[in-house]
């Protein structure tokens, strides 16, 4: 900023572990959104390094940063990030498509279909984002995370946009796949239901950790990050 030197993080230290409910906690401006991008292999940092399954992502080339976002990690971003001239489905089915995942068309459908289904969406398949309320674009954005069985997903405020019910409904979702595939969540959230259902809990005030709670360890554990 000008002569202004802002670090939005600084000495974050941290070992997310595989299969863990993590979320990430902290005021606005603390650097949720920073530590995210780095997380999901989007932003590089200026400095340190960041291991993936304890390989470092500093040397990776774009292209293999990418693969690897492709491959292993599922988004939910606050904006939704729906392609607007998809329908649900289609913007659920996309990912699968471009990673060659989920076998034949056959498969895919019932797939994507299964978790429409789950997110509360199922008879709006054909409609386009514009014609769906906020929280119905964030449920769809859920289910397009979700739908590659990714490693990894990141979410950013997940359950903002929903009403309390529903945001239950989502979670409830999210920690079945998290115990049933082992997949890893990572939350930035201001919502205590999911402090209150977190393995891991990190809160961050002005670009540092201000306090890391782990509720569970076990020697099974591996790094995800």
């Amino acid at each position: 900023m000008g002569r202004i030197s802002v670090d939005a993080l600084k000495g974050i230290n941290l070992i997310l572990d595989r299969g863990d409910f993590i979320s990430i906690a902290g005021p606005s401006g603390s650097g949720k959104t920073t530590l995210m991008n780095i997380l999901g292999l989007i932003d590089r940092p200026t400095g340190g390094k960041v291991l993936f399954g304890g390989r470092n992502t500093a040397g990776l080339s774009r292209r293999e940063l990418t693969r690897m976002r492709r491959n292993l990690i599922g988004f939910v971003f606050q904006s939704f990030n729906l392609l607007p001239v998809l329908n649900v489905f289609e913007n659920v089915e996309l990912p699968l498509v471009i990673a060659k995942k989920g076998g034949s068309k056959k498969e895919r459908r019932e797939r994507v279909e299964d978790l429409l289904e789950e997110v509360g969406l199922a008879d709006r398949q054909k409609h386009l984002p514009a014609e769906l309320s906020g929280g119905q674009q964030q449920r769809v954005a859920i289910a397009r995370a979700l739908v590659t069985r990714p490693e990894i997903v990141i979410a950013d405020e997940p359950t903002a946009n929903l009403d309390s019910a529903t945001g239950e409904r989502i979670l409830e979702l999210m920690k079945k796949v998290n115990g049933e595939d082992g997949t890893t969540f990572i939350f930035s959230t201001h919502d205590p239901d999911i402090w209150e259902m977190a393995d891991h809990v990190i809160f961050l005030r002005d670009g540092a950790v201000e306090s890391d709670r782990r509720k569970k360890s076990g020697p099974e554990k591996q790094d995800a990050v």
